[in-house]
């Protein structure tokens, strides 16, 4: 007899960090080493500004 029960959660750890890694992808397809490096480069700059 299977009595789980499902509970709706409010956030989703593993949803959001899927949609997250997809965006990052599609941000990044297509880049070389130099594109990729300044692409993080950018981001990390970003993040200090927070």
């Amino acid at each position: 007899m299977n009595n789980k029960t499902k509970i709706e959660k409010d956030f989703d750890t593993v949803k959001t960090f899927r949609e997250i890694k997809d965006k990052i992808s599609q941000e990044i397809k297509g880049m070389n080493f130099e594109q990729f490096n300044a692409y993080l480069e950018g981001k990390k700059l970003q993040a200090q500004k927070k």
